[in-house]
């Protein structure tokens, strides 16, 4: 599991003391685990596709905290969220770009908005950013 590979690369971090490395995976693994606690409250297993969605979450919320240490002028710790951010994005799987989430549209028989939407977020989950499928939809 992606999980796995989280953790044993955080052991990595630790040896190395590279300690933006290890505060994301820190992060990454402390909300798998509540994620994963929630979950089997309501009976269910959580699957890589939900750690994704944890990663991706994670990384706007440290694009929105990096925006504000730039405008604080605190460059310093603006560049460590950037070595963090970079550290997670490998986990992620490669996104689709516009011209293949178009190419996907033009398959649909329904082309409707809230149509396209369901079906990217049903087969699509994790491998593409929902705010490009809108843009993509509505420029059609």
């Amino acid at each position: 599991m992606l999980i796995d590979e989280i953790k044993k690369a955080k052991m990595v971090a630790m040896r190395e003391k590279d300690n933006d490395a290890r505060t994301i995976y820190d992060i990454i693994v402390n909300k798998y685990l509540l994620q994963s606690i929630s979950l089997r409250e309501m009976g269910k297993e959580i699957a890589d596709s939900d750690l994704i969605q944890i990663i991706m979450k994670t990384l706007k919320e440290l694009a929105d905290e990096k925006e504000g240490y730039i405008k604080a002028g605190r460059q310093e710790t603006a560049d460590s969220i950037t070595h963090q951010e970079e550290v997670i994005k490998k986990y992620l799987p490669q996104m689709m770009s516009e011209d293949e989430i178009r190419i996907e549209i033009e398959k649909l028989d329904d082309k409707s908005i809230s149509s396209i939407m369901k079906h990217f977020k049903t087969n699509f989950a994790g491998k593409v950013e929902m705010s490009i499928v809108s843009k993509v939809a509505k420029s059609l």
